[in-house]
C-alpha cells in the first residue's frame, strides 16, 4: 500500500499544503498560521486520501482570502535588512560562500545560497549567545544543566526536559538581548521548578527582575521573527 503523502499542492490558488494526521481528530480542518502563512491540513486517521483532496478543492475560496491576509515571508537580498539582538543590520552581498558580520551589516553570497549561508551564522551566533546566558543564570541559580540545543520550534521559545537539557529558538538571535535573556533565565528557572507556579515565577523574577518587559516584547513581536525565510 503506497504511504500517504506529506504535502498536497492545490493549483488556484498555488499553495503547498502540509498533511497532518491526528490521532484524537473527529473531522478535516485547514488552517493558514498567522506566523508564517503555512497551510496544514489535519486529517483523522485512515482518511482516504481523495476525502482530503476535495475538502482541500471546496475550500479554495476560503483559502485564497486567508492567504491574501497571510504574513509575508522576508528573504534575504541585498539592500534588505535583517534583525540581528533587536537592531536592524543591512545586507549586502559579496562572491565569497560564506555570510560574515561586520559592523551593522551582514554581508552574505549572491544568489540563492545567501539565506542558508545566513541562515547558518546566526544559528551560530545564537548558540554563543544563548550558552553565555544559560551559564550566567545557572551560576546565579547555583543550578547545572545538561546539553542545550537549538532548533526552530512555532509555538515556543524554549523547554527544559527533566534531565536538565534545554532547548531554544535560535531566532532569539534576532530579538534584543534582553528577551533572548529573559528566554534563558525562563528555562533556567525550571531546574527549580519544573512547573508554572507562583514559586516558578519567583524564581524567574529572582533571576530577572522586571521579566514583564521582554515576556511581553515576544507577545507582541516574537512572530515577526518567524517571518524571515533562510531557505
Amino acid at each position: 500500500m503506497a504511504s500517504r503523502p506529506d504535502t498536497l499542492f492545490l493549483s488556484d490558488p498555488k499553495t503547498e499544503v502540509r498533511l497532518r494526521v491526528n490521532a484524537r481528530a473527529r473531522r478535516i480542518t485547514l488552517r493558514v498560521s498567522a506566523v508564517d502563512g503555512q497551510v496544514t491540513l489535519t486529517l483523522p486517521p485512515r482518511l482516504p486520501l481523495h476525502e482530503a483532496e476535495a475538502f482541500l478543492q471546496r475550500q479554495a475560496e476560503w483559502l485564497r482570502k486567508r492567504l491574501d491576509a497571510a504574513p509575508v515571508l522576508q528573504r534575504p537580498v541585498a539592500g534588505g535588512t535583517v534583525p540581528f539582538l533587536g537592531e536592524t543590520f543591512a545586507l549586502q552581498t559579496h562572491s565569497k560562500r560564506q555570510a560574515k558580520l561586520a559592523p551593522g551589516t551582514f554581508i552574505i553570497p549572491e544568489g540563492e545560497t545567501g539565506g542558508p549561508a545566513l541562515g547558518r551564522l546566526l544559528k551560530a551566533r545564537a548558540r554563543l549567545a544563548l550558552i553565555e546566558s544559560t551559564e550566567f543564570y545557572a551560576g546565579e541559580l547555583g543550578r547545572s544543566f545538561g546539553k542545550i540545543s537549538l532548533r526552530d520550534p512555532r509555538g515556543r521559545w524554549g523547554s527544559c526536559s527533566s534531565k536538565g537539557d534545554l532547548m531554544y529558538s535560535w531566532r532569539l538571535i534576532m530579538a534584543p538581548q534582553k528577551v533572548l535573556d529573559y528566554v534563558a533565565a525562563h528555562e533556567v528557572a525550571h531546574l527549580a521548578e519544573m512547573n508554572h507556579s507562583s514559586a516558578f515565577w519567583a524564581v524567574v523574577a529572582q533571576l530577572m527582575p522586571n521579566y514583564e518587559v521582554p515576556r511581553n516584547w515576544l507577545r507582541h513581536h516574537g512572530a515577526a521573527l518567524h517571518r524571515h525565510d533562510f531557505t
